[in-house]
């Protein structure tokens, strides 16, 4: 048994309330189980309780034997002065505060239901290995639980990214277009190179960009100069030619010593289509046909409008180039890194503006992009649309997604609630 089940039976106060008593035979009625505290200190903050004829308002904290509490040295800790009442599964030990006085404790161990019990051990006790823990208990679970469950984990994992790009908001200065741009190249990198992507996005100010974008060369040099691809890049008139931009460039600005170097950058057990160098041809060629990216990425209306945003067509010379000087097919981004793109920067970019003006129908609206992107077909989404959960549309891929990494791995079943259901039955 872990801690996290008590606190679940304690918050939801499911237990045998008949006749409560304390250990030393004090009437106790919960008037209100107090509120998960986050931080350090005692677990349930904000209590109401009535012990014998007082009524105190206070901290809960919960332990499996009560003499944990000597065990994590809380006898010490002036935070857990404020416990006015010691919840525990088997009461071994009194307990006292840092002035010796002694606090009332309540043993659960005879009031929880068996059923209830066999229910948690049998979520708790699947192999680490088992991706869904609950799958072979699903069947007992309604498709609506199973669903409303998906939606919340889809809207926890879009909030989040909202909160990153949030945050690279207050970065920014407040400025919504260079978050914009911060944001999309930490897109580009697809994963493996988001950091490198968020360095050059630092190294790169918005301003320059703006400023040089209008000159395909110009713009070129200070994306693949700024990303450390110029030092040793083999030589051809082109490559010379962008070599000797970025060096008046670097003198102009300053930007010595900014740039990234070319081991930065992963290329390991990445295909060719997804180097970082293509991806930076890509988005300078982006950059260099898109006047404003903020109000295009906020704006348009549906999926196929931000598809035409993002299907720019290459120069020749990229065409046939991977790298400055090093000959290879490139391509414009595909449909499928596209919707990647509208599903990792363009809905939590969209959710972070709404969150900021205050707009929920905006939310909405921009979670709804989802709902009409393919879905996502991997590994872990095969586990679960073989215990039949839908995966339909990037919605659905991206709340199961959610589901696995916020709930199932981390076995935080008794904060899921399918997991809730199952204990309810």
């Amino acid at each position: 048994m872990k801690e996290d089940f008590l606190h679940y039976v304690w918050q939801h106060q499911y237990f045998d309330k008949t006749a409560l008593l304390t250990e030393d035979g004090q009437p106790i009625t919960v008037l209100r189980p107090g509120h998960r505290n986050p931080d350090a200190g005692p677990d349930f903050l904000n209590a109401r309780l009535q012990l014998g004829e007082v009524e105190w308002n206070g901290a809960v904290e919960i332990h499996i034997r009560a003499s944990d509490w000597h065990r994590h040295q809380h006898q010490t800790d002036a935070k857990y002065d404020q416990v006015v009442l010691h919840v525990v599964y088997a009461a071994d030990a009194p307990v006292q505060r840092t002035n010796g006085s002694a606090i009332p404790a309540l043993a659960l161990q005879p009031r929880i239901a068996p059923e209830l019990l066999a229910a948690y051990e049998r979520l708790s006790s699947q192999p680490p290995e088992a991706a869904l823990p609950c799958a072979p208990l699903l069947a007992q679970v309604p498709q609506l639980t199973r669903t409303m469950m998906l939606d919340r984990a889809l809207l926890e994992r879009v909030e989040q990214k909202a909160d990153r790009i949030s945050a690279l908001h207050g970065h920014t200065g407040q400025d919504w277009e260079a978050t914009a741009w911060h944001a999309l190249a930490a897109a580009f990198g697809f994963q493996k190179n988001t950091d490198p992507m968020s360095r050059l996005a630092r190294a790169l100010p918005l301003s320059l960009v703006r400023r040089h974008r209008h000159d395909a060369t110009q713009l070129a040099a200070l994306v693949f100069g700024q990303a450390g691809f110029l030092e040793d890049a083999p030589t051809d008139e082109y490559s010379g030619q962008l070599r000797q931009e970025f060096a008046f460039l670097r003198h102009k600005y300053s930007l010595h010593g900014t740039a990234l170097a070319l081991h930065d950058w992963n290329f390991l057990r990445l295909r060719p289509a997804n180097f970082p160098s293509v991806r930076l041809v890509q988005l300078l060629a982006l950059l260099h046909a898109r006047p404003t990216l903020f109000d295009a990425l906020v704006t348009a209306k549906d999926v196929r409008a931000l598809e035409l945003f993002f299907a720019v067509p290459l120069p020749a010379y990229w065409q046939s180039h991977t790298r400055p000087g090093k000959p290879g097919k490139t391509g414009p981004l595909g449909k499928s890194s596209i919707h990647l793109l509208i599903t990792n920067l363009v809905v939590p970019l969209r959710v972070a503006y709404a969150r900021s003006v205050g707009s929920p129908e905006q939310v909405e609206a921009a979670v709804t992009l989802l709902e009409q992107l393919p879905p996502e077909h991997n590994h872990l989404t095969e586990i679960y649309e073989a215990a039949g959960f839908s995966n339909q549309s990037a919605a659905d891929s991206q709340g199961l997604l959610a589901l696995q990494r916020g709930y199932c791995a981390p076995r935080r079943c008794l904060a899921c609630g399918i997991g809730a259901r199952l204990l309810r039955q």
